[in-house]
């Protein structure tokens, strides 16, 4: 009886493996939908569109990008996080969603690792530190040394405290022994007009905001929040060439819901990279504020990897603001 049971036990085994691998390998037999945490019409939602059309023609499939924005990237990622691992739903997965979040908020209903299996890491998304053009510096150093000279005097815009660009300016006053005066603004397009206004002397905002203005003379880019210059400015100096080690650039990685089919997570793996290299593509990530490897998205461990290194950043740069989640 218990030899009948075991044998019958093992050609389940071997019949469900074998059925998995031949899903593998005529997989997608319908459309993919690609979940994305912004509201249609930002610059993360045409990037996913424009990287879902491609990848759409890699995969002789349709890609469908279905927006759910709110709670600071909650609602897409747990949506994404319960939907079925069967290769048919990713998340284009925002930094906040995958790392800030972890930090910042108590009773996260999602793990970032436990939760998704990592794909590829897409694109970098970054920010700028910018000035009103009339104040007297022109470079981080001299910005640096503007402040220190009249502490308090300067103010500089953030589109909230907890945000990227709130850490960002709370790290460049922790870092450089600055003090500048944070002003959190609700509606970030409110403190582009300050800005430029010159109500506002500083900010700290997405290149994809602010570009517009900055190559119209409008305000004055001082640098950009990361470790290495960017495509969009080759000429920019990155925050780190001054403050070493100093990186706060967003990122967006493809994830797949825990106990996708690994076959499934490694073809997605190679059309995403096909996608991403791509002429249209590589011309408008700049134009949006993206920067994609020009050496292709990597393998799905160099994703994952890369998620464990930027959760190390964030759990230290946390304690370091002394910032404890709410």
């Amino acid at each position: 009886m218990f030899g009948r049971l075991l044998a019958a036990g093992a050609a389940l085994f071997v019949s469900t493996h074998i059925a998995a691998a031949q899903g593998a390998a005529n997989w997608p037999q319908r459309p993919v939908t690609l979940i994305v945490s912004q509201a249609a019409g930002a610059s993360p939602d045409v990037m996913a569109r424009l990287i879902a059309e491609k990848l759409g023609k890699e995969l002789n499939q349709g890609v469908v990008v279905e927006n759910k924005p709110g709670g600071g990237n909650v609602i897409g990622a747990l949506a994404a996080a319960r939907a079925a691992p069967d290769g048919y739903t990713y998340f284009f997965a925002t930094s906040a969603a995958l790392a800030n979040n972890v930090f910042m908020m108590k009773d996260l209903p999602y793990h970032p690792t436990k939760d998704f299996a990592p794909v590829a890491l897409v694109t970098r998304s970054n920010q700028v530190i910018v000035t009103t053009p009339d104040l007297p510096a022109k470079t981080l150093t001299e910005l640096i040394a503007l402040e220190k000279a009249a502490p308090g005097k300067y103010s500089l815009g953030v589109d909230g405290p907890r945000n990227l660009a709130g850490v960002t300016a709370q790290a460049l006053n922790k870092r450089t022994g600055t003090t500048f005066v944070l002003v959190p603004y609700p509606n970030i397009n409110n403190a582009v007009q300050d800005t430029i206004a010159g109500r506002l002397q500083v900010g700290v905002f997405s290149v994809s905001i602010v570009e517009a203005q900055i190559r119209a003379g409008k305000m004055r880019a001082i640098a950009m929040a990361s470790a290495k210059r960017v495509s969009a400015f080759p000429d920019l100096p990155a925050a780190g060439e001054t403050v070493p080690g100093f990186d706060f650039a967003g990122w967006f990685m493809l994830m797949a819901p825990t106990g996708t089919p690994p076959d499934i997570v490694a073809k997605m793996n190679a059309a995403i990279d096909r996608a991403t290299r791509d002429e249209q593509v590589r011309e408008m990530a700049p134009k949006l504020g993206f920067d994609i490897n020009p050496q292709g998205v990597g393998s799905p461990g160099d994703a994952a990897n890369f998620l464990g290194e930027q959760l190390t950043l964030w759990e230290k740069t946390t304690k370091e603001l002394g910032i404890e989640p709410q």
